[in-house]
């Protein structure tokens, strides 16, 4: 073989050598992706310590429970990007929940109307929200868990504390059916998330939320209306907490009062664990459904041992401080390393 064909082929070699490790190095510093394996691993250990843990009941209540808190988790990974939360997103679900209730069982709407007429409901919550931070430059946790009292307290003035009953059958296929052995509001779950990863990792939409979250004064300065892109973000933030309010709705059989209370600090959680930055600007909302199925396996696994239910609380509330104290010490080690770089 000519010298300088086998000049070329190790030329070749050389770059496929270095495409592979790139490729590796990249799949590592994916957060998406160690995610992932953490939860590839927490599976393993539940089918190690529960062997029911595999059975398609038990299977299908994950899955189905998971949805819930996933929905509102990657609406929640979409504020934090812009460096925000929402604390409302539990009292919005209730609402709009009871709302829907009353619109089926007393004024005869047609349920999957109701359905719709609620999420836009919750848009018109989240817009609220949004403005009064926006327009008034307050902050986003203070006035949210104002809002969270605002709209528990319509909540039990409209119910007096009592579920609404009698919901029409013919909305329980949104919460109780599956579509082909897949629980239906995960089906919901999937098409959410699709959607919002898309709209963030390939619209100008996303872009601007990604540049609002790594520095709003910069994203001011180069033209983006930062306020309108803020209070949008509320706005889905709104419509998807209704959703999922709804979806449970149809599960339960009935519009619960207290439908969401744990899900504001699950679907941070869930976000942190998924690789979403608390400062904002970086992360995938994928990563977010990831880390509420770490949630909800650890809670089943949990379950699945008999410990008690007093037990479940204190596990639920250690996993949301890990989870954001590693989010905050992730992020003091990224800021130190950028400060060294530029020195």
């Amino acid at each position: 073989m000519p010298a300088c064909h086998r000049l070329a082929e190790g030329v070749e070699d050389m770059k496929s050598e270095t495409n592979a490790g790139r490729f590796l190095s990249a799949l590592r510093r994916n957060k998406v992706v160690n995610t992932g394996f953490v939860f590839l691993l927490l599976v393993m250990v539940a089918i190690a310590a529960a062997p029911n843990f595999l059975t398609n009941y038990n299977l299908q209540s994950v899955v189905r429970d998971l949805a819930f808190v996933g929905i509102i988790a990657i609406g929640q990974s979409c504020l934090l990007l812009l460096g925000e939360l929402d604390l409302s997103v539990g009292s919005i679900a209730a609402l709009c929940g009871v709302v829907g209730g009353f619109m089926m069982v007393f004024f005869d709407i047609n349920p999957y109307l109701s359905v719709v007429l609620c999420v836009l409901l919750g848009g018109v919550l989240g817009f609220i929200n949004g403005t009064i931070i926006t327009r008034l430059n307050l902050n986003a946790m203070v006035v949210t868990i104002g809002m969270q009292g605002v709209y528990g307290g319509i909540n039990l003035v409209l119910t007096k504390g009592k579920a609404v009953t009698k919901i029409p059958e013919g909305i329980f296929f949104l919460g109780r059916g599956n579509w082909f052995d897949i629980p239906m509001p995960f089906v919901f779950t999937i098409l959410v998330m699709i959607v919002m990863v898309f709209v963030m990792k390939k619209t100008t939409f996303g872009r601007y939320v990604y540049a609002i979250g790594n520095n709003v004064q910069a994203a001011a300065i180069l033209g983006i209306k930062v306020k309108r892109v803020r209070t949008a973000v509320y706005m889905i933030v709104g419509m998807l907490s209704a959703l999922a309010g709804m979806l449970m709705v149809a599960r339960l059989g009935s519009s619960q009062p207290t439908i969401g209370a744990q899900w504001p600090m699950n679907s941070i959680a869930a976000s942190v664990i998924g690789g979403i930055s608390l400062t904002g600007g970086i992360g995938n909302p994928a990563g977010a459904l990831i880390g509420a199925a770490i949630i909800s396996v650890i809670q089943n696994i949990i379950v699945l041992l008999g410990v008690s239910s007093y037990w479940q609380t204190v596990v639920s509330g250690v996993v949301v401080v890990v989870a954001i104290s590693i989010g905050s010490v992730s992020d003091m080690i990224r800021t130190r390393k950028i400060r060294k770089s530029k020195v």
